[in-house]
């Protein structure tokens, strides 16, 4: 628990800070270094394992990583007050701080944390549930569907490593759009009945359409909401995606025993849907917004 509270805090603040003074590749490749993250943890947990070290080993060789991050932090701190300009112009201003219901009451905010509730839902029951779906539903073997899941979390990194370079052509809300239609293709291919392979393919394009979405919509806030209300902002949107990632994988479990793993392209599509709808109405809502 202190341990989430203290990443929880990391996370906006991080994502606050580089959505004022950087640009929007800055942001996709941050996020790019998070897949790397992702990728990397298992294997490092795996070599602890197999090497007859236990569960713990791992924990003690991830607490290094930690424990060297912070230092680099503390050692750092003048790099970051000399604050850099984003390319979009965005300058940090102080305001006062903002109660949740104060923050609901800003035009867009109750659109964009359902829009990352939503994203989040879909990305993380997408990772989560690949292996299932490729076993229960398409008859891979269980060895062959594991590392096959993995390319779902690989398309995330690589997609946002190219997300970088394409936001200098493209701005934040044509990354995103862009995004939910490589989603949507994704989830067309595994709702077609096409050969068990197109599935894997599927995942890939699920993940590559991921990437942007999530940096890109955390970059665009201070243009949204105001580089003053950003930092709350971007609170709530993470509390939000939280809520996404730790409530709706167990919920399409539960539909799993009730009824079928088959319904995973559609419980996706629902959510793809609903972010997509969320999104036009956030546009809508903000006077400012990037298009």
């Amino acid at each position: 628990i202190p341990y989430g509270l203290g990443a929880g805090s990391v996370d906006a603040s991080l994502n606050n800070y580089v959505a004022l003074h950087y640009s929007s590749r800055h942001m996709s490749w941050l996020h790019c270094m998070w897949g790397v993250g992702t990728s990397i943890g298992p294997y490092v947990m795996g070599y602890a394992l197999t090497s007859g070290l236990g569960w713990a080993a791992g924990y003690r060789y991830i607490s290094i990583f930690q424990i060297v991050l912070t230092v680099i932090l503390f050692v750092s701190i003048p790099i970051w007050k000399k604050r850099p300009s984003s390319d979009s112009g965005n300058n940090e201003s102080s305001g006062k701080a903002l109660s949740l219901i104060e923050i609901l009451r800003i035009p867009g905010a109750k659109q964009v944390m359902v829009m990352f509730f939503c994203y989040c839902a879909l990305e993380q029951t997408s990772g989560l549930w690949a292996a299932s779906y490729l076993v229960l539903y398409k008859g891979f073997s269980a060895e062959v569907a594991a590392r096959c899941a993995s390319l779902f979390y690989i398309g995330i990194t690589f997609g946002r490593f190219l997300s970088g370079f394409m936001t200098i052509k493209l701005n934040d809300s044509k990354m995103i759009k862009l995004g939910e239609c490589v989603v949507a293709l994704g989830i067309v291919a595994m709702i077609l009945p096409l050969p068990a392979q197109v599935s894997l393919i599927a995942f890939i394009l699920i993940g590559l359409g991921c990437a942007p979405i999530y940096p890109c919509v955390i970059h665009s806030t201070p243009v949204h909401f105001g580089p003053d209300k950003s930092q709350a902002i971007i609170g709530v949107q993470m509390a939000s995606a939280y809520m996404g990632t730790c409530l709706m994988p167990p919920l399409f479990g539960w539909f799993v025993g009730k009824i079928s793993v088959s319904l995973l392209p559609l419980f996706l599509s629902a959510f793809l849907v609903l972010m997509y709808f969320m999104y036009l109405s956030l546009l809508k809502k903000t006077k400012n917004s990037v298009r």
